[in-house]
């Protein structure tokens, strides 16, 4: 398979954007993009585009990327696949130049949770991630159905609360540098402990915020990366799997089996093992989503993430620095957006210019997980071709 590049990428802050549509956002983070390849871009060099978004708030989602950003010359494929779309629109992208197709794409991830939060369409959308027939006329939204798994979890393991909360603090002092996080406050574990109870066991600190925001990244074949830049992170694995939907029919609530499947393939693809990730984004929509996912990853044995955390591994300075970006927690999430803004972020902590850097960073891995827990996606980036 050809051997491809990320050779820009940009991202617009994390936020509450009332003020700025869908039409604002993608070009924002679009010119970012462009403006960040070294040696410059001709957007006629584009070929084809892929576009992860949701909740398609504004309405025909690749027309609108077409429209805003002036590629109504290339074909553009809407991509949505519950929280995993961002990372799965890079997946398809991948695949698109790998095939020899093309050359250069662009992949844009973008959505609106706040815009819609205050419209019936709120829900409308919210129920495309999980099954409508059965658990979300329950109230299965998403912070019910991750309570299921996260209590099941403290249930079986020895994680804690605390454990919990400790991930809380950890992203957001990360945050508290990155200028395009959303939560850039640091908090403290008797915050995040005695904060309001939005559904057991998690608070009002351990919920990811509603955010708007879009990202982009221009993905090359290695026949023309050097034309763009002679500093490129090459994207080295991909893998999306999938899982039950329904809770009543998984056998096992304190792991997501498609996390699972997703890394199997990513690490297979790319040669390497979860030892060789120097650096790591982590779905952590709920804060002990990101304790079961260092397990299933493969960065610690099975219900021994709390050692981690003890230890400090997964804070930037640690063995295994996660989130370094604040993570979904405070960095925000607006679900299209958020895979492809954990590779902006990658892309920028390979190259050795992330604002909460991780000396060294070789490897790194993005991770999402969503419908609720029915599909999972990963990207594995480098800074060898390999």
């Amino acid at each position: 398979m050809r051997k491809i590049a990320i050779v820009g990428a940009g991202m617009t802050p994390f936020a509450e954007h009332f003020a700025l549509g869908i039409k604002d956002l993608v070009p924002m983070a679009f010119a970012e993009c462009a403006a960040s390849v070294d040696k410059g871009l001709d957007i006629g060099d584009i070929q084809a585009a892929w576009f992860g978004e949701l909740s398609t708030t504004d309405g025909f989602p690749s027309g609108i990327l077409a429209d805003t950003c002036g590629l109504l010359d290339i074909p553009v494929t809407h991509v949505e696949n519950a929280c995993a779309t961002g990372n799965d629109a890079v997946r398809n992208a991948l695949f698109g130049v790998a095939s020899g197709a093309y050359d250069l794409v662009l992949v844009v991830g973008a959505d609106k949770v706040r815009e819609s939060a205050s419209k019936d369409t709120f829900w409308e959308w919210a129920g495309m991630t999980r099954d409508m027939a059965w658990d979300y006329p329950l109230g299965l939204v998403a912070p019910a159905n991750f309570a299921l798994h996260v209590a099941r979890y403290l249930h079986e393991s020895p994680a804690t609360r605390e454990h919990m909360a400790r991930v809380a603090v950890k992203n957001h002092h990360h945050a508290v540098g990155n200028p395009k996080a959303q939560l850039r406050f640091d908090i403290t574990v008797e915050q995040v402990l005695n904060a309001p109870v939005v559904v057991e066991p998690f608070g009002l600190y351990d919920c990811t915020p509603q955010s708007d925001g879009a990202a982009a990244l221009l993905l090359a074949s290695e026949e023309v990366a050097d034309r763009y830049t002679s500093r490129p992170v090459w994207i080295r694995g991909v893998g999306l799997g999938l899982d039950r939907v329904m809770h009543q029919h998984k056998p096992d609530m304190t792991t997501f089996p498609a996390t699972v499947k997703a890394a199997k393939q990513a690490f297979g693809m790319a040669g390497l093992t979860p030892a060789d990730v120097d650096v790591a984004e982590v779905h952590d929509c709920f804060t002990g989503v990101e304790l079961i996912s260092y397990e299933d990853l493969g960065f610690c044995d099975r219900f021994e993430a709390y050692k981690l955390v003890e230890a400090g591994a997964t804070s930037v300075g640690g063995a295994k620095p996660v989130n370094p970006s604040g993570g979904l927690k405070a960095k925000g999430h607006p679900p299209g957006a958020t895979g492809v803004a954990q590779c902006v972020e990658l892309f920028e902590q390979l190259r050795g210019e992330a604002s909460n850097q991780v000396d060294g960073a070789r490897v790194a891995l993005a991770h999402n997980v969503g419908g609720p827990t029915a599909v999972s996606a990963i990207t594995i980036l480098g800074t060898e071709a390999g």
